[in-house]
């Protein structure tokens, strides 16, 4: 293929190299429970669940028939079916890490009967954990089951896991799992980079419908929106089977909603609290709630309503520094000093409806619905020192100009997220074999109610400087000592602005599958076929108004629209703020006369249609420790764009096959390597390949995104390899390894350059890189120690390491350059948590940490490449459990107020400083 081809090549071997020689030691360690020897399916089935003392179900349990070559897994409701010997007791053996083995006699009475088995808490001896009330360890326990037992590299984090981190969003659940970065926006986490991928490269599915963006510039899905105490699982699947849809090059992310079958019988959670946030304003509240019953004469009908609700005031400080070249200089160009008043709400609900009439028959009815509304205030003071002249004697850290230009601005931003789906389906067993189907329907907007601007300059045109040579990160700038700012009877109206953007997304996709085992000499082959049709329509409409016209001006002067309160970043004082119901007034009394800008109003709206149909047909091959999946999946795609500021239209049709090699080799119950051969696929984005373009100006710097109709997906060849040794009484230790050789990698490029009235403009475009790879490694790590004495049991640690290496070589030289490294890819990411659990006390500390990344490449300065710096973060949990109900706790995040920081080049020229200010949270949790 190209250079890279030896390089996989290489890996591979290695990786089969390290897998068989962990195979010696991993034999030779002593397990009192044998590798299932290989055996045919024969005989009839015995179909049962495993719960815990409390009624909970197990899922990832190993159920093995003594004597024989046959296990099984339970389920997310710890359901399993197994063949047994037609004649004769048979012996259960239930393995289940954290939780001391069982055994469960089977007589042929038993056959025709559902069978439930109960699971007793881990005790003291042989040195298993204990677990009380709402333990972090059983939950933990829950995820390692069903990582030990998957065919192909997964991570899963349990709800209540999640629980245990000051984490209220999806994306901040998952930066805790290896290899997961997050992009943050005003301290949240918003997008999540898999293995150092783009964001867009990771496919999100809720009960495995996946999900369409909110934002039109993306196919990134916005996981701030998803409050993370709905859920039941998030699993994230690092190497893909032939049954899963291609277009997660990076990760797929399904997110499992809560089942009324996940308990035996009545079951409600809930949580409630406040917190203090170090830059906020009054106190922030959470609170989640799920009921769930079974009824009917053998409890086959099955309930489930949950919702969320929780509600935050933030004000984060914030400081941009724009840099360019002036002349033949690389100096600032424009400062703004953003000061924020942000209120953030998210309402989320789930609600299902099940029947199970026999262990043959089940039907489902599932729902989901999420809001995410920012309603933000701010209050902006500018400085553009480019309306000036640059004086002689400037550094690359510190300039003087003269006659600089002041601005202050209000503007009021209400964003309105909604994703909501609706899931129908069933299984039926037939025969030995098995059909599933569903239908589902999903549509997610992005709105924004408000979006109007308030401007004002001052007549003041000082002399001004700063000086980054002390602090880069908060700068001197004469202005505050010299306060021209401050004069507000100098400043005068200059114009007002609105902007309203709507973008839909609805989505239909139905699919349907077959699974037949059969016996295949000593061993198992299951054959699986099917296929999914999904249909996408996205809308994006954005409608632009100004007015620069001396009768839009205010009634008011600036001095009669502050406010009493003083605006304040950092340590710079920029006057008082502008009252908010005033500039509410203001926007609401202008915004039906403001002139309508053109072509601006429609040259960012599109509309798009796309359809996918993917078939599959796989195999998996079980001969007692080994199992190979072999298959194959093609999908088929057909995408076509317009946009009513061009004639053009944005067309695309292409098939792709996804071979597909996956092999999991158990050496022991506890020791299991794993090695994938894969083809996965990423898409563009809507607007990158629609024709169209999008004005993003801010200040006096004018940003351009241009779609490009040619751009072509990317593809990735990949391998993983990995090996896991899953400790008990509940522990792993594991390494993982992976390499993608990319073909049409799509980046985006900036260019300097005229656009309308613009003497020079930032001009952004997608384009295609002939060949790319990334490659890297995970180390995983937890453990309780178990094995120190006494209390010192309580004992263990949370840790996990990633390392990426990533480039793509361009089709063309730019600025010298044809190799760059790959935006979103972070070379270091670590999670390090050392906690305590002993009886009814939990305590944990967190800490996470990624390495600068890039965000942007400039194709003409390499100098003015935008990175974000890496950041690391200080998060603190502690609980006590009051009996096997209530559970009291207390959260920290971000103790260390660390900064989001965005730098040009070099970590001198910063670009945006921002900082988010620590939380503290405190509640209440109750478990029936």
């Amino acid at each position: 293929m190209n250079a890279a081809t030896p390089g996989i090549r290489m890996l591979a071997g290695a990786s089969l190299l390290a897998i068989t020689l962990a195979a010696a030691p991993a034999r030779a360690a002593p397990d009192a429970t044998p590798v299932a020897t290989a055996a045919p399916v024969a005989g009839p089935t015995i179909s049962g669940r495993v719960y815990d003392a409390a009624g909970v179900a197990l899922p990832g349990a190993r159920i093995v028939v003594e004597g024989t070559g046959i296990e099984a897994t339970t389920s997310l409701q710890g359901e399993f079916t197994v063949s047994v010997p037609a004649e004769g007791d048979v012996t259960l053996l239930i393995d289940y890490l954290g939780r001391p083995r069982q055994t469960r006699l089977i007589t042929p009475a038993d056959r025709g009967a559902r069978v439930e088995i109960t699971l007793p808490a881990a005790g003291t001896a042989d040195n298993e954990i204990v677990v009380v009330g709402a333990s972090l360890l059983d939950n933990t326990a829950r995820a390692l089951n069903q990582q030990r037992q998957a065919d192909n590299t997964v991570t899963i984090i349990s709800a209540d896991a999640i629980g245990r981190f000051p984490d209220p969003n999806i994306a901040e659940a998952l930066q805790r799992a290896p290899g997961v970065g997050i992009e943050r926006d005003q301290g949240e986490g918003r997008y999540i980079n898999v293995r150092g991928a783009p964001s867009e490269w990771s496919a999100i599915s809720v009960d495995g419908v996946q999900i369409a963006s909110v934002d039109p510039s993306t196919r990134a899905v916005d996981l701030d929106t998803l409050p993370s105490d709905i859920v039941a699982n998030l699993e994230v699947s690092k190497s893909l089977l032939p049954d899963q849809e291609a277009n997660s090059i990076a990760g797929a992310v399904n997110i499992t909603t809560r089942s009324p079958f996940d308990r035996r019988g009545f079951a409600l959670t809930g949580m409630a609290g406040a917190s203090y946030n170090q830059f906020g304003k009054g106190s922030d509240y959470r609170a989640s709630g799920s009921v769930s019953d079974r009824f009917g004469a053998d409890k086959q009908f099955g309930v489930l309503v949950s919702g969320s609700y929780s509600r935050t005031h933030r004000r984060p400080d914030n400081v941009e520094n724009g840099w360019d070249y002036v002349g033949d200089l690389l100096r600032v160009t424009e400062t703004l000093f953003k000061d924020y008043d942000t209120k953030r709400e998210r309402i989320a609900g789930t609600g299902a409806f099940e029947w199970r009439p026999s262990d043959a028959t089940r039907l489902w009815v599932r729902g989901s619905y999420a809001r995410f509304k920012d309603d933000e205030f701010r209050d902006r003071l500018g400085i553009i020192w480019t309306d000036g002249t640059l004086q002689p004697g400037s550094t690359d850290t510190a300039a003087t100009f003269t006659n600089t230009r002041l601005t202050k601005q209000v503007r009021h931003r209400v964003q309105v997220n909604e994703i909501w789906s609706v899931t129908t389906g069933g299984e039926q067993r037939l025969g030995d074999g098995t059909f599933r189907f569903d239908a589902a329907y999903t549509e997610s907007a992005q709105t924004y109610p408000r979006r109007d601007e308030l401007l004002f300059r001052s007549s003041l045109r000082p002399r001004l400087s700063y000086d980054f040579g002390n602090n880069a990160d908060l700068p001197s700038y004469s202005l505050f000592t010299s306060n021209e700012h401050l004069q507000t009877d100098r400043y005068s109206f200059y114009e007002n602005t609105y902007r309203s953007n709507t973008t839909k997304n609805d989505q239909f996709s139905v699919s349907a599958r077959f699974d037949l085992p059969i016996p295949v000499g000593d061993g198992v082959a299951t054959l699986s076929t099917g296929g999914k049709y999904r249909e996408r329509n996205i809308s994006a409409d954005e409608e632009r108004f100004r007015d620069r016209r001396a009768t839009a001006a205010p009634t008011e002067t600036l001095t009669g629209l502050l406010s009493d309160e003083e605006s304040r970043n950092f340590d710079y004082v920029l006057g008082n703020r502008i009252d908010t119901g005033a500039a509410d007034a203001y926007f609401d009394r202008t915004k039906a006369t403001s002139q309508r800008r053109l072509p601006d109003s429609i040259a960012a709206d599109y509309r798009a249609n796309e359809k996918i149909m993917g078939v599959f047909g796989m195999g998996k091959f079980e001969f007692g420790p080994t199992t190979l999946i072999a298959g194959l999946r093609v999908e088929t795609t057909d995408f076509r764009a317009t946009t009513p500021a061009s004639a053009a239209i944005g067309k695309n049709g292409y098939t792709d096959f996804f071979p597909n090699l996956t092999l999991r080799q158990a050496f022991t119950p506890n020791v299991i390597g794993r090695l994938a051969l894969t083809r996965a696929i990423n898409r563009p984005n809507f607007p990158e390949i629609a024709p169209r373009l999008l004005n993003e100006t801010e200040g006096n710097i004018v940003r351009i995104a241009a779609g490009n109709p040619n751009l072509r997906p990317v593809l990735a060849n990949n391998i993983d390899a990995g090996l896991e040794y899953y400790i008990r009484p509940l522990g792993i230790i594991a390494v993982n390894g992976f390499y993608k050789d990319l073909t049409d990698y799509r980046y985006t490029v900036t260019r300097r350059g005229p656009f309308g009235d613009a003497p020079s403009a930032f001009i952004t475009t997608p384009e295609n890189a002939p060949d790319g790879h990334l490659y890297g490694v995970e180390v995983n790590w937890q453990q309780q120690f178990a094995f120190l004495p006494g209390v010192l049991g309580g004992f263990g640690i949370f840790a996990n390491y990633t390392y990426t290496q990533g480039e793509a070589e361009l089709a063309q030289a730019y600025a010298g350059r044809r190799v760059f490294r790959l935006p979103g890819q972070s070379k270091h990411m670590w999670n390090a948590s050392l906690f305590y659990e002993r009886g009814p006390v939990n305590l944990r500390v967190a800490y996470t940490k990624r390495s600068d990344y890039l965000d942007e490449i400039n194709a003409d300065a390499p100098e003015l490449d935008l990175y974000w710096e890496g950041r690391g973060q200080l998060d603190a949990t502690g609980s006590i459990q009051l009996n096997e109900a209530l559970n009291l706790f207390v959260e920290g995040k971000n103790l260390t107020n660390s900064p989001g920081v965005r730098y040009y080049g070099n970590r001198q020229r910063v670009y945006e400083y921002e900082k988010f200010g620590y939380t503290i949270f405190g509640g209440v949790r109750v478990k029936l």
